[in-house]
């Protein structure tokens, strides 16, 4: 099992709406989320961040988040979440990995 934490800014006029659209996500989108091997996944807002912590228990990272990309239900659900969000990296890039420096069982 593999830890994630990943960062990235949220508008500040669009924090109510995220916090709306996260109440009841699209169908199939949690189910793509399990179904990619991602488990005890968390988003948490600070101020004008989002951070998210997921454990990822497959064996293909690249080839499970692909499969996600691919999916419709998915993608529809990123068109309106996007919009939402301001990247903390390059063009294109969305939520960046943070680099684990402690963790304890």
């Amino acid at each position: 099992m593999q830890r994630y934490g990943q960062i990235i800014k949220i508008k500040k006029e669009k924090i109510q709406e995220y916090k709306d659209l996260h109440k009841n996500p699209y169908k199939g989108v949690c189910e793509m989320i399990k179904e990619c091997n991602i488990q005890n996944y968390s988003i948490y807002l600070f101020g004008e961040y989002l951070f998210a912590y997921f454990e990822y228990i497959g064996a293909d990272f690249e080839a499970d988040m692909a499969k996600m990309t691919r999916d419709e239900n998915t993608q529809k659900w990123w068109k309106v979440t996007d919009p939402c969000q301001i990247s903390l990296g390059y063009a294109g890039q969305k939520w960046l990995n943070m680099e684990e420096v402690f963790h304890l069982d």
